[in-house]
């Protein structure tokens, strides 16, 4: 007699089954976008439903079947190893889920092969699940050689602006932004860009700037690379970048001037001036020679007025006035009359023969 599964064990036993991941599931745990096929095995031209969980909300992805490809190294190939004429398109839901069908059309390589599944617009994000196409040529993986070949997929732009600093003669710097997309059948690691700077006719002084990081082929990234000129510099600059001694991409650049530098000497022509003639005034005052002091009262220069005598007019016997006798023998000076002043006339003198007018 065989046991019979009541209602709980029966439960579990559908959700256990459910659980259960498909064959060429690759979904991860870490909330990283996934992408799960209804069969690990399809026939040439066969249907394949793709479905895809924790991708961006609204992303536009492309679907594509590549050869000579496996999820740990990519589409060694680029997209010329992958049937572009059988892609599809796909925009995913608001949960960042999508499910598609696709037909399992034979790559110009050959296997192994993959289910290519990339973002084409924002940010970038791939994910590759291993597909086996019957009847479809097998061959090992070719050896990655080659530095690969990048090339600059969009225009590039300069980041940042100019500070108080920069107003005082500060080096001015900026961050050249550009995406590069990997063209060659080998990938990139760590690439190695020149970034020149050029003022005029003058021509352009290289440096290394590395940037960290893998570029698998047919992939594309965002390099950002920091670079300053020198010292006080102003004008019209190009900014030039090139790889492997080939020219990628070139940026005008126009750098303002220091005017803070400007006025600086402006106010130091005028303040130091003025600072030397109240220094070498000082210092003349204090060689200058002193007069030696001398004892007793201190005199006082100054101008010296002749002596002037006033000759008072002698006055003589007025009308109606009695002459007086002579002095006798014997008297002093202190006995003769006052003279008049000589602001007083005859007439305006106040006398006894003028009495007061009404």
């Amino acid at each position: 007699m065989k046991p019979r599964l009541r209602g709980p064990a029966l439960v579990l036993l559908l959700l256990g089954l459910f659980a259960l991941p498909t064959a060429g599931s690759s979904y991860a745990d870490d909330g990283k976008p996934s992408v799960a096929l209804s069969g690990a095995e399809a026939a040439k031209g066969a249907d394949v439903t793709v479905t895809g969980q924790g991708w961006r909300s609204n992303a536009l992805l492309m679907l594509l079947v590549c050869g000579q490809s496996d999820p740990d190294n990519g589409v060694i190939g680029g997209t010329n190893s992958c049937s572009n004429a059988d892609g599809q398109a796909v925009t995913t839901d608001a949960k960042g889920s999508f499910s598609k069908v696709l037909p399992a059309a034979p790559p110009p390589k050959p296997c192994p092969c993959v289910v290519h599944v990339a973002t084409v617009q924002g940010e970038q994000a791939v994910v590759d699940t291993e597909l086996k196409i019957t009847g479809h040529p097998v061959a090992p993986l070719p050896t990655a050689t080659g530095d690969g070949k990048l090339a600059v997929l969009a225009e590039p732009r300069l980041d940042g602006s100019s500070s108080l600093l920069t107003w005082f003669g500060a080096p001015p710097s900026r961050t050249l932004v550009f995406t590069v997309g990997n063209l060659g059948s080998a990938p990139v690691k760590d690439p190695v860009f020149q970034l020149g700077t050029s003022h005029g006719v003058f021509a352009p002084q290289w440096e290394d700037r590395q940037w960290k990081g893998t570029i698998q082929p047919g992939q594309k990234a965002e390099v950002k690379l920091d670079f300053e000129l020198s010292a006080g510099a102003h004008g019209d600059y190009q900014v030039s970048l090139q790889y492997a001694k080939k020219l990628l991409a070139t940026e005008p650049w126009g750098v303002d001037r220091p005017w803070g530098v400007t006025f600086f000497w402006v106010l130091l022509c005028l303040v130091v001036p003025a600072a030397v003639f109240r220094i070498g005034m000082a210092v003349v005052d204090r060689l200058r020679p002193r007069e030696p002091k001398r004892a007793g009262p201190a005199r006082h220069r100054g101008v010296r007025l002749p002596d002037v005598t006033v000759r008072l007019p002698k006055p003589g016997p007025q009308p109606g006035e009695r002459k007086k006798p002579p002095a006798e023998p014997g008297q002093g000076p202190a006995n003769r009359t006052t003279a008049a002043l000589p602001w007083f006339t005859p007439d305006s003198a106040p006398t006894e023969n003028h009495p007061n007018r009404s």
